[in-house]
């Protein structure tokens, strides 16, 4: 594997073993302003692939700013791509306006060429910082906050199903946990599995940091007879007031398999005892539960963006995916800082699949563009969250044939919102 040793002055592109994790982590905690007690860290698993985990460090052998990914496995419209999930983004407070991002960046990209990986995501904790890089907003996520009692349509088969609350326990509930959401998720744009014994535990950690006065981590599994079929990771919150209790069930997560089960498991979470409202984790922005809610003004809804893509090789990531409609279309992709991907590229639709979908093969071209766009423009509408339609009315998609926006998008859209249901 090629290794990018390019930074600026004074500083050196370094992979961080595992020998070293405690100046690693220092770093983190120096960007984000936090330290965990003994307790949590010993509670919270480390998932750190150390093969994947860079630093820029200083002459004198401080690290300066750190990066790492995780191999993922990102489903996409159709099909899924290897995925470069960039992570533990940071840099000194004292190191700041150096270079040392873009450095880590483009290390980054670099690494992730050579393995492969067509595509890279992450949870973007400044939106502003990484769309100049091309990545591209290419999904949200709904949270709800929904008043008890909140009346549900009925659906058949829900009554049949029974319910199991208890108290989370790690040696039963991981594998329940991972079977059910990995399930929960097939043909979701976005849905990342955790496909490792580390992220899986890490997603049921409960140090009592994180409680934030609340009671420890419950489970609460929808079965049909003994088979698992929804789950929901919560804590309640004990809150009293004039007119009593007044306490807040909060979800971290839910998974559901089916209709039925996924209204057996908001049954029970919006008429648990004692309590006032039921704030959820993150749900597409289609899910299930807006739809069953008889009153949906009822709700306090918030949409926040979720994941972001870029696209690291062009050809590649399209070809990948599926499309909902035949299109002929060339692109002129516009990529500043990886010119491999810079050019016009042309898509074409092949044969359509049992599913009613088309494959496509994307080559570089001569012909004149019909679309002129970005790289992070491509990479929003990537998961089939993001209209090509709606990016040309804000401008930042240019028309350069009559009627090619229309074709491109209706190819590029996908029936299914695309959602990360969880933070990596």
């Amino acid at each position: 594997m090629a290794q990018v040793t390019t930074a600026p002055a004074g500083y050196r592109i370094v992979q961080v073993p595992e020998s070293r994790k405690d100046e690693f982590q220092q770093v983190d905690q120096l960007a984000f302003a936090f330290e965990p007690d003994a307790e949590t860290s010993a509670q919270v698993p480390l998932t750190l692939d150390w093969s994947r985990t860079m630093a820029v460090e200083t002459q004198d052998g401080t690290l300066a700013a750190v990066h790492s990914s995780f191999p993922f496995t990102l489903p996409v419209p159709g099909a899924e791509v290897p995925c470069a999930g960039l992570t533990w983004v940071g840099a000194r407070p004292d190191h700041r306006r150096r270079g040392l991002l873009s450095a880590m960046i483009d290390t980054h990209f670099a690494r992730a060429v050579d393995r492969g990986e067509p595509v890279s995501a992450l949870f973007a904790a400044e939106p502003a910082i990484y769309g100049r890089f091309g990545y591209g907003s290419a999904a949200d996520n709904l949270r709800l906050v929904v008043p008890r009692g909140a009346a549900l349509r009925d659906v058949p088969g829900s009554d049949e199903l029974t319910i199991r609350f208890e108290p989370l326990d790690r040696a039963v509930h991981v594998p329940l946990v991972q079977a059910v959401h990995a399930a929960a998720g097939q043909g979701r744009p976005g849905w990342i599995r955790r496909d490792t014994s580390l992220l899986q535990e890490r997603q049921l950690a409960d140090p009592p940091a994180w409680r934030e006065g609340g009671e420890p981590l419950r489970v609460v599994t929808v079965l049909a007879g003994d088979t698992p079929r929804a789950y929901a990771l919560l804590r309640r919150k004990e809150v009293w007031g004039d007119g009593g209790a007044r306490s807040k069930v909060l979800v971290r997560e839910v998974a559901a398999l089916d209709a039925a089960s996924a209204h057996r498991l908001w049954s029970v979470l919006l008429d648990l005892d004692l309590t006032a409202t039921v704030e959820t984790g993150m749900l597409a922005v289609d899910d299930e539960l807006l739809h069953l809610l008889v009153d949906a003004r009822t709700t306090i809804p918030k949409v926040t963006d979720n994941l972001w893509v870029r696209l690291l090789d062009v050809p590649a990531a399209l070809s990948a995916r599926r499309y909902c409609a035949p299109v002929d279309v060339v692109l002129d992709v516009v990529d500043a800082r990886l010119p491999a991907n810079d050019g016009r590229w042309r898509l074409v639709t092949g044969t359509q699949q049992p599913d009613g979908t088309w494959d496509a093969q994307v080559t570089s071209t001569n012909a004149p563009a019909d679309l002129t766009a970005d790289v992070r423009e491509l990479a929003a509408t990537y998961l089939g969250g993001r209209s090509l339609a709606a990016l040309a009315r804000a401008g930042l998609v240019t028309e350069q044939h009559a009627g090619a926006v229309q074709a491109a998008s209706g190819a590029f859209a996908w029936p299914v919102a695309p959602v990360c249901s969880w933070v990596f």
